[in-house]
């Protein structure tokens, strides 16, 4: 078998460049998406360093990349409680549609774009991305935050949208007649909410097909049928992310936290190719012309993401901190966009610059106003004794997610959530719970023993 040289040279190149991003990023607590973003600008076409017998590789790892990190998402939640999130949040899809799509159209018909490009526009300002937002909650340790349901119901009731968008600009693109867009368009949504359906009412089968003692069959069956589903999707014009998404809602208890443990290397492998990706699909030279426009744009669409999180967090509750954070996570573009700008890109060449810029100011900018927007304060000893005691009271966490647990965040607040929840129900306080010496988890246990004796 002939081994290519220059291939594994280039990709050997390529990952350790990336992993000393990504431990510079992690040093001064920020996500490495931007770092990887920008890495990918210098090593695509027209930047300091191209990279051509890797670039074949590294757009198709950004496929399985964007699959495997709504796979993954999809894991940390239940179909039934994000089914009743996402009927909570339709007016936040509503309000996200007009706040974001609007100024995309307003901005080409300035342009002077034809009714397609006016729409196309319209929905790269709209869309966010779900494989940088995804990928941002991990790395900002806010999957078990109050505000981060909100974010999600936006993002998948978004994909969602995509099903009936995508058929029609296709369509009307392409040259074709309105009831043929309307077909696609209706086919497509049809084919999610069946697919949506059956998931919540079939979902438990599905895990049980997928169970295996044996990590590396379990690794395959799972990934099989993830591959399967995403593929399903986007041929019916639909996200291939929305049917990883599903496939990861619909494993639940411990097979669902086994396929976490066996893809998570798998999921940062190719995360980190899909983020280079997007840098390499810029040609540099082509984004200073039309940076002045996309820098407009990007400032007007961000802070209508914005208002857009604030909104649907604040229909959950959430304090003014959370809801910030919530629009600050929805601001990154990507994915979608550059979809959009493939599909009309032939018929509106003025449309790729400017689309292709405006993505990447808002990828890059985007986490990093996410890390810092909302941010929570170092909080003092006696502040987080309150906060234990607090959530021993409520005897529930800010978000649910699957079973009794707070989320993957390893922080002091989502510990001591689940140690005051565990000592609620009455249940043993999971290992590795004890925090400020021990004292804490011991402490909840004790004090809802002493509630039980009636003290």
């Amino acid at each position: 078998m002939h081994v290519s040289i220059a291939l594994l040279l280039e990709l050997g190149l390529i990952l350790t460049v990336l992993s000393l991003l990504g431990a510079l990023a992690r040093r001064v607590s920020l996500s490495p998406i931007p770092l990887y973003l920008v890495a990918g600008l210098t090593l695509g076409e027209g930047g300091l360093v191209p990279v051509p017998a890797a670039a074949a590789f590294v757009h198709a790892g950004a496929s399985i990349g964007i699959v495997l990190l709504l796979l993954a998402l999809g894991l940390e939640f239940s179909i039934g409680e994000f089914a009743a999130s996402m009927r909570h949040h339709l007016p936040s899809a509503g309000v996200d549609l007009l706040l974001n799509g609007i100024p995309g159209a307003v901005a080409g018909w300035l342009l002077g774009l034809d009714g397609v490009g006016v729409l196309a526009l319209a929905g790269a300002t709209y869309i966010s991305s779900s494989g940088i937002i995804a990928r941002l909650l991990g790395d900002l340790r806010r999957l078990g935050n109050r505000e981060t349901p909100s974010v999600l119901s936006v993002l998948v009731l978004e994909d969602f949208s995509m099903a009936a968008y995508l058929p029609v600009l296709a369509v009307l693109a392409s040259g074709g007649l309105w009831w043929q867009a309307l077909a696609g368009a209706l086919v497509a949504v049809g084919a999610v909410l069946a697919a949506f359906a059956g998931s919540f009412q079939w979902g438990h089968h599905i895990g049980r097909l997928v169970e295996h003692p044996d990590d590396e069959q379990l690794l395959l069956r799972v990934l099989g049928l993830t591959m399967v589903v995403a593929a399903l999707a986007e041929y019916v014009h639909a996200s291939a992310a929305v049917g990883a998404f599903l496939v990861g809602l619909t494993l639940t208890g411990r097979t669902a936290e086994r396929a976490r443990a066996v893809i998570a290397p798998l999921r940062d492998l190719f995360a980190a190719v899909f983020f280079l990706a997007i840098g390499l699909s810029v040609v540099p030279a082509d984004l200073l012309p039309v940076l002045p426009a996309a820098l407009v744009l990007a400032v007007a669409t961000g802070l209508t993401k914005i208002l857009t999180g604030w909104y649907a967090a604040s229909r959950d509750g959430v304090n003014r901190r959370g809801r910030l954070r919530a629009g600050a996570a929805l601001i990154a573009r990507g994915e979608f966009s550059i979809v959009i700008v493939g599909l009309t890109g032939p018929q509106l060449p003025t449309l790729a610059p400017l689309v292709t810029a405006y993505v990447f100011v808002l990828a890059v900018t985007g986490p990093l106003i996410t890390r810092f927007a909302g941010a929570r304060h170092p909080r003092r000893p006696v502040d987080q004794q309150r906060e234990s005691s607090s959530a021993l009271r409520i005897g529930r966490c800010s978000w649910p997610a699957r079973g009794d647990r707070c989320g993957d965040a390893p922080d002091f607040h989502q510990r001591i959530c689940l140690a005051g929840r565990s000592a609620v129900l009455g249940r043993r306080v999971p290992a590795g719970l004890a925090v400020d010496g021990g004292g804490v988890a011991q402490h909840l246990v004790g004090v809802r023993g002493a509630a039980g004796r009636g003290t």
